[in-house]
């Protein structure tokens, strides 16, 4: 495998690294969450969750660059292992520190949170090692996404009631579907189209969103509308690189199935917190690959 000479570590090679634009989605589930479980958004201890979903969040990116390095350096030179941007040892002993820092700064929020907050960096890391042809691994990044709002609900309010467990399979779901995609992304294919109906679990937990008012309904029809625009991109692939893009569409898409659960429950600030979130994802996608 050619490597090429490795050049000063730079902003730049960490913020790829970190897939950093995907960031907000972190963020607004987190708040969703807490939301959900009917804690208060505006806490102290959601400041807590949010720093500690981004070090769980990074340290996976960093992770799953490190794991990768020799498909990379086949299907993807660009990458800043095999371009020689950074060497493989610096990005695992950086990974692996983000995902040890996010755990130390969720403790003093809880045994639970605490737990479940082992459970998720156990997750990742196994993501990480064997997504690669295993048939499982979408289900494992959902459930990645669901122990997020997990965590919130427990760091904030100290329990983790139903109604988030059900969300939190939504979200599930919804991420699974998305992950089937990507996993076909360098090929700019998707085989079978049947998996990507998980995406529209959401949709019906969050249905009574229509009974709302119009910024709850408007919402909810965003989440389907961008849904369907990133399916005809995976299923039509009307130019080159549909496929990429429609990934990148569904990765922001998280904060919309965010804003539509909560848009569920009448939270209306939160919901519209969730998106901008949405909004800041699809700008920061054209700066740094979300991929």
């Amino acid at each position: 495998m050619a490597i090429a000479a490795r050049r000063d570590l730079s902003l730049s090679t960490l913020l790829t690294l970190g897939r950093v634009s995907n960031l907000p989605t972190v963020w607004t589930n987190v708040v969703a969450g807490t939301v959900l479980a009917g804690g208060a958004w505006q806490s102290g201890r959601v400041v807590v969750v949010l720093l500690a979903a981004s070090l769980f969040y990074l340290g996976g990116m960093y992770l799953n660059d490190y794991f990768d390095r020799a498909i990379d350096a086949r299907e993807r030179p660009g990458r800043p292992i095999p371009a020689g941007d950074v060497s493989a040892g610096v990005v695992a002993a950086i990974g692996s520190g983000l995902l040890a820092a996010g755990v130390a700064v969720l403790m003093p929020t809880g045994f639970a949170a605490t737990v479940i907050g082992l459970a998720l960096v156990g997750l990742i890391v196994a993501y990480d090692r064997f997504h690669k042809n295993n048939p499982v691994s979408p289900i494992i990044m959902g459930a990645c996404r669901m122990l997020v709002y997990l965590a919130a609900a427990a760091a904030v309010t100290g329990d983790v009631p139903g109604s988030v467990v059900g969300a939190g399979l939504a979200l599930l779901a919804y991420v699974a579907g998305l992950t089937y995609a990507a996993r076909q992304e360098s090929l700019d294919r998707v085989g079978n189209l049947w998996p990507l109906l998980v995406l529209s679990v959401p949709m019906f937990l969050a249905m009574p969103a229509l009974a709302g008012e119009l910024w709850a309904v408007s919402i909810y029809l965003l989440l389907i509308g961008w849904t369907a625009f990133a399916v005809y991109q995976l299923a039509r692939r009307p130019a080159p690189g549909a496929v990429p893009r429609a990934v990148g569409a569904l990765i922001a898409g998280i904060s919309l199935v965010d804003a539509a659960l909560m848009a569920s429950v009448g939270a209306v600030v939160p919901a519209l917190i969730a998106v901008a979130g949405f909004g800041a994802t699809i700008v920061l996608q054209k700066f740094i690959a979300g991929t």
